[in-house]
């Protein structure tokens, strides 16, 4: 099977988080900082809202500011999150050959079935569970069991696609094969995330001139 991870991965939508949180905070007479950054990027909502909150000894409660939050995205996320370059025609492609296709994300469920939907790529896949629903953030050492358990599969044949360095490297402790995907937000950690991939790509558009599969180190077998 090969599992994908949503923002930043087969969305270009990162930077829209970075623009809310400086919008949210400006809004109060608050600036961003290195630590917070780092605190929610890998964060699923509730946590990230309760971070947020705790962090900046906010007065709104957790629910107030992820529906801020909510507002701040919705927009973007059904109207202008572009896809990465080569997504839906890698995805057909895995289509085409009988790969199963899976998406792991910690997006909003709305938000990011909305992109889905006005991009077409609901139907590439199987299943798509949110973090979320699982109660863990991605870099949680139980994050990948706990999806494993819930798609039926052996990890062991699992690919999995992510921009994280946290998540990949997470994922690869689990026992998945890891391709790592490059994305501007985590720019400053491309040695991070190709230490804890078996491959790391640019974007999937490099993939469509390979043979299929494409060439991965490691175990390559995963349907």
């Amino acid at each position: 099977m090969y599992i994908f991870d949503f923002d930043g991965t087969l969305i270009d939508s990162n930077h829209l988080w970075v623009d809310i949180d400086l919008e949210f905070l400006a809004r109060r007479g608050l600036s961003v900082t290195p630590e917070y950054t780092e605190l929610v990027i890998h964060s699923i909502f509730p946590l990230a809202a309760q971070y947020t909150k705790d962090y900046y000894h906010l007065s709104e409660s957790p629910q107030e500011i992820m529906d801020e939050w909510m507002s701040m995205a919705r927009q973007a996320y059904a109207g202008s999150a572009p896809l990465k370059p080569g997504v839906p025609q890698f995805l057909e492609r895995c289509r085409s050959h009988g790969r199963k296709l899976a998406l792991f994300t910690a997006c909003q469920p709305e938000l990011c079935m909305s992109a889905l939907d006005r991009h077409g790529l609901t139907g590439f896949f199987r299943d798509i569970v949110f973090a979320q629903e699982l109660g863990v953030e991605k870099r949680d050492p139980l994050a990948f069991p706990m999806l494993g358990r819930r798609l039926q599969v052996p990890l062991e044949r699992c690919v999995f696609f992510d921009d994280s360095p946290a998540a990949c490297a997470s994922a690869k402790a689990a026992g998945l094969t890891v391709v790592g995907v490059r994305d501007d937000f985590f720019a400053g950690a491309e040695q991070e995330v190709r230490a804890a991939s078996h491959r790391f790509i640019t974007g999937f558009d490099q993939l469509l001139g390979e043979p299929f599969p494409p060439a991965i180190p490691g175990r390559t077998d995963a349907r």
